[in-house]
């Protein structure tokens, strides 16, 4: 065909394309419109699944989903609000109101009464602490927090407290109130029930701890390859005795070192001294044999997510 001929052609061609993509556009929206109104004749659930089917429809429901996802937050904890507040309210008095703790605890909570200690009834709080924060209906909230004094003593206060619904801002609704302490919890049976006395495992850890702690050798040169776990500095201990080992796996009381990769679990409490005194310490340690040697794989130091690369739990 000639250049003459062929540009009318696709001249022509471009509104047939163009009218055949409204065409089909149309068809679509008709077929929507048709699916709906079939479906509310049928009933409700019909209509809902009629709706979902809808792609129009269906990318409006994404957007506003990701949208809510995007602003939904998590509710604050108000334990620290309290903790401060309880904190002044214990360290105010009706005597003296424009003293800092009492114009604080005010600030904070103006509806509710300060305190009206005797003279030399009850030393002030050394210090308080949330311990427990329990959410209610509503957005109201009750924190516990515990008031330590220099003689020893621990008093528990419940306070009231409300948040408003983005859970940023809080409110105290009434005054504190003493209650009891939390109860023990019962303790599960430990796992490290095997012994480990002397040997190569208690050595590699006594000199791994004296390195670790003490800056005693390079703690290097006690870590299974790929372990990365940096000495305390500055050393916090002039001398670290090992007083017990024990082990999960019956493995680690053998006399010799078993086979490479072969991996034990232990609990070792060890004796740390410093120049104001000797300190009694607890580690979990997991091990791991390599040519002949124990080698630490992963120190955990009881929180979760805190053991070091290439432990085994």
């Amino acid at each position: 065909m000639s250049p003459g001929k062929q540009a009318p052609a696709r001249e022509a061609a471009a509104p047939m394309a163009a009218g055949a993509r409204l065409e089909a556009m149309r068809r679509r929206v008709h077929l929507s419109r048709l699916a709906a109104w079939t479906a509310i004749a049928a009933g409700p659930i019909a209509l809902a699944l009629a709706i979902t089917s809808s792609p129009a429809t269906a990318e409006a429901a994404t957007a506003t989903t990701s949208t809510a996802v995007r602003t939904t937050r998590a509710a604050a904890d108000p334990g620290g609000y309290a903790q401060v507040f309880v904190g002044a309210w214990l360290r105010s008095s009706t005597d003296d109101e424009t003293s800092a703790p009492a114009r604080l605890a005010q600030s904070l909570a103006p509806d509710v009464d300060l305190p009206d200690p005797a003279a030399g009834a009850q030393a002030k709080p050394q210090s308080v602490v949330a311990v427990r924060s329990a959410q209610h209906t509503g957005g109201a909230w009750s924190v516990t927090v515990a008031a330590q004094y220099a003689d020893g003593a621990v008093r528990y206060y419940a306070l009231p407290l409300v948040s408003d619904s983005t859970g940023g801002s809080f409110t105290v609704t009434g005054a504190p109130g003493v209650v009891a302490g939390p109860a023990r919890a019962t303790v599960p049976a430990s796992p490290y029930r095997v012994s480990v006395t002397g040997g190569n495992l208690t050595s590699a850890v006594g000199e791994f701890f004296a390195a670790y702690l003490t800056g005693t050798g390079e703690v290097s040169r006690y870590l299974a390859p790929g372990v990365n776990l940096p000495a305390v500095s500055p050393a916090p201990y002039t001398a670290v005795s090992v007083q017990q080992v024990s082990a999960v796996e019956q493995t680690a009381a053998t006399a010799q070192v078993p086979g490479d990769g072969t991996t034990v679990h232990i609990l070792t409490q060890v004796d740390a001294q410093d120049t104001s005194g000797q300190w009694p310490l607890a580690y979990e340690l997991t091990l791991r044999a390599r040519s002949s040697r124990w080698e630490v794989a992963a120190l955990d130091s009881g929180e979760p997510g805190t053991a070091q690369a290439g432990g085994t739990r």
